[in-house]
């Protein structure tokens, strides 16, 4: 599969969503690149560094992509798929006719099994995952019980 070039589609999409703001004369405040073909388990990522015939799947990678990069750059908000990415993707696409942006993509990504239970020493409520995680905690508990903050008494332990 041939690789497009992505910066005149970043331009079109930061004019279009982003009032430009995602640039600053003319330059993205972030790298825009294709993956070295690393990614197994995500379509695409955005990675905070400080930095002084198009297929739909990658027009909806890259819009997705930089919603993350419009919260943390330009909102200043520390968030993955928060209130404030949620709101832009659906200002987004209620004005795209071409594309619908989503949290979860539906690509062919070959997905390794779920072998690990962890499981919240709050509530006891089981969850299955790729890999083990350390101090992750269950946000059901953390927002019913610390107003959405990480706490210590919500971690997920594993067997």
């Amino acid at each position: 599969m041939p690789v497009i070039p992505l910066l005149p589609l970043f331009h079109k999409f930061n004019s279009q969503y982003f009032e430009n703001s995602l640039a600053v004369n003319n330059q993205p405040l972030v790298k825009v690149r294709w993956s070295d073909n690393r990614l197994k388990t995500t379509a695409g990522f955005y990675k905070r560094k400080r930095i002084n015939g198009l297929v739909d799947s990658e027009i909806i990678t890259l819009c997705h992509e930089m919603i993350h990069a419009w919260v943390d750059r330009i909102l200043k908000k520390n968030e993955i798929h928060g209130p404030n990415f949620l709101e832009k993707m659906n200002e987004i696409n209620k004005k795209e006719k071409n594309f619908q942006i989503s949290v979860r993509h539906s690509f062919p990504i070959e997905r390794r099994e779920l072998k690990y239970i962890g499981t919240c020493q709050n509530c006891g409520e089981k969850f299955f995952y790729r890999k083990r995680i350390k101090n992750i905690a269950c946000k059901k508990c953390c927002v019913n019980f610390f107003n959405g903050s990480w706490n210590k008494n919500c971690l997920i332990l594993f067997d």
